[in-house]
């Protein structure tokens, strides 16, 4: 099989499997938790700030990639790869693949918390070695699909880090409530995330199995407004809309 070919089947698999890298992460913070040295409060509440904030960003850049993109892109699919437009304007006019530059620095921002630096660099090595051969499968079947209207897009964007020398304003509204439908699974996923490592530190270091009050409160706050958001999902038509996702 050729190596074009080996990629892209290889990055169509880990597409319908992509779901589960954060269950990879937790997996591999047991150890680097255990290891880890307890820090001083200070630098504690420095790492806390820098991981929250890194999280919080990526948030951001997965809304407003959600927030401005039509029915049919930017999905929640793992069946197969869909896509009925190309969208090439607004954050896809800087970046190729920003939902997946958005998840990186939501789950760096975990890795973050763990206090450990060989951590970061490790994830951030597995991140990459993953799903770029699910960028290659997409951009192989975008490229199949679009053909020269896609060559011509992508040939000025970068695959992952931001330009914004070419970027061009989408004519599409921003919609919070595409936001709300479609983001609190992965804003609780997140805060499970944070949550995890916070338990996980404090029963290395205290054999006790207890769990931060601001996280503990973060968390059951969190719950609150999913439960509520994912009700008026499927029992009612106040977050729908028309030509959205």
């Amino acid at each position: 099989m050729a190596l074009v070919n080996s990629w892209e089947k290889q990055g169509n698999f880990l597409f319908k499997y992509r779901g589960q890298f954060p269950i990879i992460l937790f997996l591999l913070s047991v150890p680097f938790l255990y290891y880890t040295d307890p820090i001083n409060k200070g630098d504690a509440t420095v790492f806390n700030c820098i991981a929250i904030s890194i999280s919080i960003l990526g948030f951001l850049v997965r809304f407003y990639t959600i927030g401005t993109t039509p029915k049919g892109t930017s999905g929640r699919n793992t069946k197969e790869q869909i896509a009925d437009y190309l969208n090439s304007t607004g954050i896809y006019s800087t970046v190729r693949h920003p939902l997946y530059l958005g998840n990186y620095l939501i789950w760096i921002g975990i890795v973050i918390f763990t206090y450990n630096i060989y951590f970061v660099v490790i994830v951030s090595l597995l991140f990459w070695l993953y799903y770029e051969r699910i960028m290659f499968a997409e951009e192989r079947f975008l490229e199949k699909k679009f053909g020269v209207e896609y060559l011509k897009w992508s040939k000025g964007i970068p695959a992952f880090i931001p330009s914004c020398k070419n970027y061009i304003k989408t004519i599409i509204p921003l919609s919070i409530k595409s936001i709300l439908r479609r983001e609190y699974a992965g804003i609780l996923a997140t805060v499970i995330g944070f949550a995890f490592m916070d338990v996980v530190r404090l029963f290395v270091h205290t054999d006790n199995l207890n769990i931060t009050p601001i996280v503990r409160d973060v968390l059951i706050v969190t719950l609150v407004v999913v439960l509520v958001l994912r009700s008026l999902k499927h029992y009612t038509n106040i977050l729908s809309e028309k030509d959205r996702s």
